[in-house]
């Protein structure tokens, strides 16, 4: 029987697993996921070909280790799932991680990359944690399989110096690793492959502006098959507001807030030092914080329940505008297509109809069916351009599936 390779994603709330044949392209033989580890009871959801399953769980899983071992043995122990019935059917194990620092490219785990990225936690403790404590618990238990990390900030490794840098004193800068990383690069990479596929351009002559819209949402310039901006920037914390995050803030911000904002959070621990200020602008603001709500499906209606909830969409859609226009611009213009991604990207077709509208001077246009209708199976890009605006701007796009693409 043929290896497998076991991808990982771990969040800060949730662990999911998929198993992929090895092979090139792999194709996915299984798929499970726990959430709501911070917020019990926790969730399963298990997908093995056309068999889906959800239940409720009973277990307490109060650590993404906890989860990502129940989620072995649940996988192990399936008799359906010949393919995988232990760790000896694994070839590699890869994980993905938010925050690589300055590596370019994908790495094997070594006593010397590990502790490389246990350096990194600081920079992204609400990632960078989960993903670390799985890749440890792989290397004591399931030591006869190699893991490699796959890391969000890989893809903006091409950011110009210019959009990089922190105007700030350069010698601590450099010292501490002060600058505009990126992330959702896994997402970016796929799309950019996906969609240069499908208008039938090689990568390297390529020009989007890709929107990576979810709870946690970033914007990318790519040009020439490059990343050249990106909205997030030394953590996921910067750019657009997410369900929780405030997105851009003044720095000062968190000074009026209170008092205690320069105090370490009570609920930091020894290996996330999460400050009181990183906790209000990371957990207790977004979207959430002026609806109450997390999900962006009861704030993206045409009636909107309240003037709050009309208010956070509005916002949303003013910040994401803002990015768009400045990528057109850094992009000369020349942009072959703007791309809708992540959960809210791909499902609110108000979102995506609002922003097309307010894009009019760019010489776009989107259609109205197609922008309503969900993905055809298995469709990984969808052009929802209206016809008559081929040719005088940039397509409207969607693209579907992007792994690993949820923070």
């Amino acid at each position: 029987m043929g290896k497998s390779i076991l991808a990982v994603n771990a969040g800060s709330s949730s662990v999911k697993i998929t198993f992929y044949t090895y092979e090139n392209p792999p194709k996915a033989i299984a798929d499970a996921q726990v959430s709501g580890i911070t917020a019990p009871p926790s969730t399963l959801k298990y997908q093995r070909g056309d068999v889906k399953h959800k239940e409720q769980l009973k277990e307490q899983l109060n650590t993404p280790q906890d989860a990502f071992k129940f989620l072995l043995s649940r996988c192990f122990n399936d008799p359906e799932l010949s393919e995988v019935a232990s760790d000896e059917d694994l070839a590699y194990i890869c994980h993905r991680v938010v925050h690589g620092g300055d590596y370019h490219e994908a790495v094997t785990i070594t006593d010397e990359t590990y502790h490389h990225l246990k350096k990194l936690e600081d920079l992204a403790p609400l990632h960078n944690f989960s993903a670390l404590e799985i890749i440890r618990l792989c290397r004591q238990e399931l030591p006869k399989v190699q893991s490699v990390t796959c890391f969000d900030s890989a893809f903006h490794q091409t950011l110009p110096e210019c959009v990089r840098t922190y105007p700030i004193d350069q010698k601590v800068a450099k010292a501490n690793g002060l600058r505009k990383y990126g992330f959702h690069g896994i997402s970016y990479s796929f799309i950019l492959r996906s969609v240069a596929q499908f208008l039938g351009k090689p990568m390297e002559k390529t020009n989007l502006i890709v929107m990576h819209i979810g709870s946690g949402a970033s914007v990318c310039a790519i040009k020439e098959g490059k990343s050249v901006d990106t909205s997030m920037g030394l953590t996921p914390l910067a750019g657009l507001p997410g369900a929780t995050r405030s997105g851009d803030v003044d720095p000062s911000l968190v000074f009026h807030y209170t008092n205690e904002a320069g105090k370490l959070s009570p609920a930091s621990t020894k290996e996330m030092h999460i400050s009181t200020a990183e906790e209000i602008l990371n957990k207790k603001s977004g979207w959430k914080a002026l609806t109450g709500t997390t999900d962006f499906a009861e704030i993206a209606v045409e009636k909107p329940p309240s003037a709050a909830h009309k208010l956070a969409f509005d916002i949303v859609v003013d910040r994401i505008l803002g990015y768009i226009g400045n990528y057109y611009v850094k992009l000369g213009g020349q942009v072959d297509a703007v791309v809708f991604a992540g959960g809210i990207g791909e499902k609110s077709a108000l979102l995506r109809r609002t922003l097309a509208e307010k894009c009019r001077c760019l010489g776009v246009a989107i259609d109205s069916t197609a922008n309503d209708q969900g993905p055809e199976d298995d469709q990984t890009v969808k052009d929802i351009s209206a016809n008559d605006s081929a040719g005088k701007g940039p397509r409207f796009e969607m693209a579907y599936h992007c792994v690993c693409s949820r923070s």
